[in-house]
C-alpha cells in the first residue's frame, strides 16, 4: 500500500492528472483506467528528477464492457475525447474484445488483460472513485515501476516480441537509471 500512496501522491504533482481523469470519467463506461506510458512515464521521469514531462505517444484508456464489444464505439469515444483535449493522441480500447486481436482465450477483467502486457511496469494504470479519489491498479504490483526495472510479464510469452519493444522504444535513452531485463 506505501506504494501505491507514493503513486498517487506522484500522479498529483502532475497538474494534468485530475482533469484529465474526470474527462475520461465523464465517458461512463464501465471499469475504466487511465494506464500504460500515461502512468509510467511520469513515475520514470519523476524519479529521474526531471522538471518536463517526457512527451506522450498516446494515451491509454482501457476499460472491460463484454456487452458492447464494438470497436465504433471506442472510436467514438476516442473523437469525443479528441475533441475536449486535442493535444493527446487518445487510444482506448475495451479489454472484453482484446482478445480477438491478441488471438487468446477471453480476458475476464481490464486486470485479467493488464496482468498479460509484455512489461511488468507498463501494466499500471489509474481510475477515480465514486467520490474521486485516485485508485491504483496495478496487476504485477509497483515495484518494478519504482524500481526503474523493464521486465517481461510472465504471462507474456513472445520474448522476441518482447525485445524488439523495448529496443524500439528506446527508453533507456530517455530513462538512462532504467535496468533492462
Amino acid at each position: 500500500m506505501q506504494l501505491e500512496t507514493k503513486l498517487i501522491d506522484i500522479m498529483r504533482t502532475n497538474e494534468n492528472v485530475m482533469e484529465d481523469l474526470q474527462l475520461v470519467q465523464q465517458l461512463n463506461i464501465p471499469h475504466w483506467w487511465i494506464a500504460a506510458g500515461y502512468v509510467r512515464n511520469y513515475v520514470w521521469d519523476y524519479l529521474h528528477g526531471y522538471e518536463q514531462n517526457t512527451p506522450l505517444n498516446d494515451v491509454d484508456i482501457v476499460y472491460y464492457d463484454p456487452n458492447n464489444i464494438s470497436m465504433s464505439l471506442e472510436t467514438e469515444l476516442e473523437a469525443s475525447l479528441l475533441e475536449k483535449k486535442p493535444m493527446y493522441q487518445w487510444s482506448i480500447k475495451n479489454q472484453a474484445r482484446m482478445h480477438v486481436k491478441n488471438n487468446v482465450h477471453p480476458f475476464e477483467s481490464v486486470e485479467d488483460s493488464m496482468k498479460r502486457w509484455p512489461e511488468t511496469a507498463t501494466a499500471v494504470g489509474i481510475t477515480l472513485s465514486d467520490t474521486n479519489e485516485i485508485r491504483v491498479i496495478a496487476p504485477h504490483g509497483l515495484d518494478d515501476l519504482f524500481n526503474l526495472v523493464v521486465r517481461k510479464s510472465e504471462f507474456f510469452r513472445d520474448e522476441a516480441y518482447y525485445r524488439e519493444r523495448v529496443r524500439s522504444k528506446g527508453w533507456s535513452t530517455y530513462w538512462p537509471k532504467l535496468m533492462i531485463t
